[in-house]
């Protein structure tokens, strides 16, 4: 038994929740009496509301957010049916904004807003001494780092071995980009660095190797991220695997310093470029320097061996497909290895909504509330970004076409090269998820033949280098018969520690200088 049970559908076994762990470390005297739950949007309502009550619960916490809202939803209104005397207390950014328009926040009985790391405790005191407040819907006052007792001890074995680590330095962000919910988080906070450096030196001696950073502006305090940097540089091990989201236009020589000491494949940098577009940039409330980008992404990839994950997000009000292409292809040419491009999204409460009748703004009205069509894109042009975007993630992201990418586009556009072939992924399969790798083989393959016109035997050798670097020793058909023993013997195979995720091995072993680029 648990007189409070703290759960959340995470989008995937892998994701460990920080929020839950942040709660429960905050709990004080009532963490004895509490347990923690987490689930994902794969199973069902029913083992989900079982698993809860079995807990027999006179409270229970439940963290919403955009990839489980409407899961969440389910599992409320069937909870309030089985279980009416559960006291159900909603948190999380999903349910801080736009209460009054959310159906599962009238079905359950509190809903905090903001950050609840202590309002959720202070709630749960009252309620289990036997008070009901009248306000169903709490504002939590914005917690200081040095209030909370943070939350790493709470990882446990299992999630050592199996999970991603969340860890955090910072929360807030200065800037007001109007399609981001960190815009809203003001001001910026700094964890007490001796006591966050300290729990990081504590999981790193019980085998944490790899640490994802949630902090929206990692580089902004440069004091803070080199001493930080400075840290795991010193405690460096093999394995070792480091992500954080960082400002692009903001990499001092400062920063340069350590960032060139790690060895190749252990940092990872999330950068949100999110529009090259000068105009959409002002119309957002978006600042950022683009020669200060170019030349700081040329340093990544030219003097480092960090992996470069770029952000772009199409749909943005002002932009039309020739502007995002634009974008585009001056982000190829910056060279990152990844590039995440994502639709845009409504996030309640966030200020993007003032476009929506100048620039004709249509969401979906479910989660994740994508755009659906603009003043300037239409429903259809929106579906082939929508599916260029899955192809790009499947194919280029993945790393496993890493040489053959250049091929595709030739010497145009990659914007254009690689809408043709999302065009013929699509026509091919006429879905943008469960494709075998193999089967991209064979559809990457027809296109260079048959649409590009490339000769087989000069790409035949290029897709099974592709292919084998991740270690793959079988041919596939379509390439046997143009492959020759010398061919099947040049691979590439992946030359990092087996600790680091795949696509980052796979990009890793890449050469210098992939393809042929003037095919």
């Amino acid at each position: 038994m648990s007189e409070i049970v703290l759960a959340t559908l995470n989008a995937r076994y892998a994701h460990a929740s920080f929020a839950l762990r942040y709660l429960m470390a905050n709990l004080g005297d009532l963490r004895d009496r509490s347990a923690t739950l987490e689930f994902d949007i794969s199973q069902g309502t029913t083992e989900i509301l079982e698993a809860i009550l079995a807990l027999q619960p006179r409270i229970l916490g439940l963290g919403v957010y955009i990839w489980n809202a409407a899961e969440s939803l389910r599992l409320v209104a069937d909870l309030k049916r089985a279980a009416p005397h559960v006291t159900i207390i909603l948190g999380g950014p999903e349910v801080s904004y736009e209460t009054d328009q959310q159906a599962i926040v009238a079905l359950a009985d509190y809903t905090i807003t903001g950050e609840a790391d202590l309002a959720f405790a202070a709630l749960c005191r009252r309620l289990l001494g036997g008070e009901r407040p009248l306000l169903k819907v709490i504002p939590a006052d914005l917690p200081e780092f040095d209030q909370l007792t943070l939350p790493y001890d709470l990882y446990d074995e299992r999630d050592i071995a199996h999970r991603v680590i969340y860890v955090e330095a910072s929360r807030g962000c200065p800037f007001k980009c109007e399609f981001c919910l960190s815009s809203l988080d003001v001001p910026l906070r700094h964890a007490p660095l001796d006591r966050f450096l300290a729990a990081m030196a504590h999981l790193l001696d019980r085998g944490v190797r790899q640490f994802k950073f949630v902090d929206r502006t990692f580089n902004l305090n440069l004091k803070v991220s080199r001493a930080i940097l400075d840290f795991f540089l010193e405690r460096y091990v093999p394995g070792m695997f480091l992500h954080f989201e960082m400002i692009p236009d903001r990499l001092p020589e400062a920063l340069r310093e350590p960032i060139r000491a790690f060895p190749p494949g252990a940092l990872q940098f999330e950068v949100g470029i999110q529009t090259l577009n000068p105009e959409v940039e002002q119309l957002i409330s978006r600042r950022q320097e683009h020669d200060r980008i170019v030349e700081n992404l040329r340093f990544l990839r030219e003097e480092t061996g960090v992996h470069v994950h770029a952000d772009l997000i199409a749909g943005l009000p002002g932009e039309d497909v020739s502007s995002f292409a634009a974008g585009f292809d001056r982000l190829v040419a910056m060279r990152p290895q990844e590039i995440q491009v994502g639709l845009l999204k409504r996030l309640r409460g966030t200020p993007i909504v003032r476009h929506d009748a100048a620039w004709e703004m249509v969401y979906s009205a479910s989660p994740p509330y994508e755009v659906l069509q603009t003043k300037l894109i239409d429903l259809a042009a929106m579906q082939r970004l929508r599916r260029f975007a899955r192809y790009w993630d499947m194919i280029a992201n993945s790393g496993n076409f890493i040489e053959t990418l250049p091929v595709v586009w030739g010497p145009g556009s990659p914007f254009a090269g690689f809408a043709a072939l999302s065009d013929a992924l699509h026509a091919a399969e006429g879905r943008a998820h469960g494709i075998s790798l193999h089967r991209l083989v064979e559809i990457v393959w027809a296109f260079l033949i048959d649409q590009r016109r490339l000769k087989p035997a000069e790409i035949a050798p290029i897709l099974w280098r592709d292919y084998a670097r991740g270690g793959r020793s079988d041919v596939p058909a379509v390439l046997r018969p143009h492959l020759s023993e010398a061919d099947r013997r040049a691979v590439t195979r992946p030359d990092s520690p087996h600790d680091l995720p795949a696509r980052q091995a796979r990009h890793l072993a890449a050469p210098a200088t992939p393809g042929i680029e003037s095919a």
